[in-house]
């Protein structure tokens, strides 16, 4: 039986559980997530994550893209935040990326002990009243993170309500990947493809013969048969009709 101070915050999160697929977009996501931990406890969602390939990477991460803030941060942080992040060092998201442990800011801070110029998003939360974060990490892909204008210790964040944040955390992560995994099979198949390929299939896409094709294009009519041919391949098909259908499918091609 879940402790009488748990007992709401573990009907919650199962809920959430059985209900997180309804939501839509990142916003959605963290705002559910949010009204959990905000009714049951006093930590409202800073934002969530998801780890650039390579520890070094920041300039990869994108508000939008990568990184999803709540809309009640407090506003002006994610600007300074952003600019002053760029070539220093990130502790909690370091911690978080090396361990599959959730952690606290403060926790972090003791494991680590950062010195002056490593103190300076410290010194920022401070500056936006923010005391403390929880720093949920997901898969090694996702941090799911929260923050307090208190002090987060063992006696205010026990484990079993660690192991529930966890819990509806992780499965925020893995929501948020798949709202936003369609937008990423499409930028990565946009880079894929190459402008005179996409080019081919919007001709090809209004019935256009291959030889009108390489007429408008003003491209040899074995160059327009090459280009439909990796094209096909790329995107996975087998043949010339498919592969318009797929670019349409997936807005590749207006």
């Amino acid at each position: 039986m879940p402790l009488p101070r748990t007992t709401g915050l573990h009907q919650r999160v199962f809920d959430y559980a059985h209900s997180v697929l309804e939501q839509q977009t990142p916003s959605d996501v963290l705002n559910a997530l949010h009204d959990i931990t905000t009714k049951s406890l006093s930590l409202p969602v800073l934002g969530a994550a998801r780890f650039p390939p390579k520890a070094t990477g920041w300039d990869s991460a994108q508000l939008g893209d990568s990184i999803f803030l709540h809309k009640g941060v407090p506003t002006g942080w994610w600007e300074e935040y952003e600019t002053l992040a760029r070539g220093k060092f990130r502790l909690l998201l370091f911690l978080a990326q090396s361990s599959m442990a959730p952690c606290t800011w403060s926790e972090a801070k003791q494991a680590l002990r950062p010195t002056g110029n490593d103190r300076w998003s410290d010194d920022l939360f401070l500056k936006y009243g923010i005391r403390d974060a929880f720093c949920c990490p997901v898969g090694g892909k996702w941090a799911i993170i929260f923050w307090s204008r208190k002090i987060l210790s063992e006696k205010t964040l026990e484990r079993q309500i660690r192991s529930l944040i966890f819990a509806a955390a992780s499965f925020s992560a893995l929501r948020l990947e798949e709202v936003i995994r369609p937008d990423r099979v499409h930028k990565e198949l946009s880079a894929r493809l190459t402008p005179r390929e996409i080019a081919v299939l919007r001709w090809t896409s209004t019935g256009a013969r291959t030889r009108e094709v390489a007429e408008a294009l003003r491209l040899g009519v074995e160059t327009v048969r090459s280009h439909l041919k990796n094209a096909q391949e790329k995107l996975g098909v087998r043949n010339r009709p498919h592969a318009v259908a797929e670019a349409l499918r997936r807005n590749l091609i207006p």
